[in-house]
């Protein structure tokens, strides 16, 4: 049987060394490859990649993804000591898992969830 094994979300983003730029140094991923011609890059933090697309157009709508973290009040100290754009504060939700909201400067949406104890991702 056919087993998914990771998720690499890819982002449109109007400028790519922008985007570079805020996701290293307000989120601190660092950027793991750069597509010649400057319209395609990939950045990673811990086991999360996030692919970078270059959109000048703007012919793709703004993407939202969910990564899952431990000890998100941390990561969010550090958000918002870098300068990100955080959206939403550490909220408990009813289901019991707390979370936090960034957007880049390209309107794109990252949730960072940290699950109840003992529950998987």
């Amino acid at each position: 049987m056919s087993k998914l094994s990771r998720i690499a979300p890819e982002l449109p983003v109007s400028d790519l060394q922008e985007a570079v730029d805020y996701y290293e140094h307000k989120l601190g991923f660092q950027l793991a490859a750069e597509m010649d011609g400057g319209d395609y890059a990939i950045v990673e933090r811990d086991d999360v990649a996030i692919h970078l697309f270059r959109d000048g157009a703007r012919l793709h709508t703004q993407v939202g993804i969910h990564i899952f973290a431990h000890d998100i009040e941390a990561l969010h100290a550090e958000f918002l000591q870098r300068g990100a754009f955080v959206s939403q504060g550490v909220e408990r939700k009813p289901w019991g898992n707390r979370d936090f909201r960034v957007r880049d400067t390209f309107g794109n949406e990252l949730k960072f969830t940290e699950p109840l104890s003992g529950n998987e991702e």
